[in-house]
């Protein structure tokens, strides 16, 4: 599989909404709703805010014919006492899953964040998702905690999550 990491363009906006949407789709629920809760033209406004921003980032993963089929967001907390710590939320298209792409924007992820002097990334993980916390903890993240209905779903119902994190 060939593929390479970039900076998302605000021309991005319609096929990253897309992927958001079909990875909330799948039945496995791998995020909080299966409804992306921003329009393309949302997205577009977002991704172009973010690149005026020191404080953030969106990656993408794109295939050769400029098909995007992952994307990782990062973003500083912030809090002055913990403004070296940034949160990630990463989707990869079903299809490519188990295939680097979730390595290679990670390993993306943690060069932008040690030239913005983060030192730690933490990330939230459903318990349900054994191969994305294999991935994860294959990269060097470790389990800090536990978070008992932590978030409320676009069903009505509340999610755990675990709690991973990596000094870098």
């Amino acid at each position: 599989m060939s593929f390479r990491i970039r900076p998302a363009e605000p021309s991005d906006a319609a096929q990253l909404v897309e992927l958001a949407r079909a990875v909330g789709a799948e039945p496995e629920g791998w995020l909080l709703s299966d409804a992306w809760p921003r329009s393309v033209a949302d997205e577009r406004r977002y991704l172009r805010a973010v690149r005026r921003s020191p404080v953030g980032a969106v990656l993408v993963a794109e295939e050769a014919d400029g098909t995007l089929v992952g994307r990782l967001s990062l973003a500083r907390d912030p809090h002055p006492a913990s403004a070296h710590v940034a949160d990630v939320g990463l989707i990869v298209a079903a299809g490519h899953r188990r295939r680097g792409v979730g390595r290679a924007l990670l390993a993306a992820a943690e060069d932008w964040a040690r030239r913005s002097r983060i030192d730690k990334i933490e990330l939230h993980v459903f318990p349900h998702n054994a191969a994305a916390i294999t991935l994860y903890e294959r990269g060097g993240y470790e389990r800090e905690g536990y978070r008992r209905a932590h978030y409320r779903r676009s069903d009505g119902g509340v999610a755990d999550v675990i709690l991973m994190a990596k000094l870098l």
